[in-house]
């Protein structure tokens, strides 16, 4: 299952999430079949988001909604810094059971 890893420094979380929540490029018209937000426990302004897809080629197109969006600059208020972003394979997910 592909993923989509997106990583950026936000100005605080209140307003990236309000943002996030809009959803201006339509997530699950997009492909999207579950994402999850992590941020470092040291670091309350910086978030990580996994958004998972059935094929590359729909991450792909994600990926380029958003370059637009960060270019057009209005995702200027909740942003703190450049995105980092990268396309992932999952290659083995295993739950342990003590």
């Amino acid at each position: 299952m592909p993923i989509l890893r997106i990583e950026h420094p936000t100005r605080d979380f209140a307003t990236w999430k309000s943002a996030f929540d809009r959803d201006p490029v339509g997530r699950g018209q997009s492909g999207v079949q579950r994402y999850s937000i992590y941020q470092p426990v040291d670091n309350p302004r910086y978030v990580l988001i996994d958004l998972e897809f059935e094929t590359v080629a729909q991450a792909e197109g994600l990926l380029a909604s958003m370059k637009q969006i960060w270019a057009s600059g209005a995702a200027g208020a909740a942003l703190g810094g450049e995105p980092r972003t990268q396309i992932l394979e999952t290659m083995e997910v295993t739950q342990l059971v003590v």
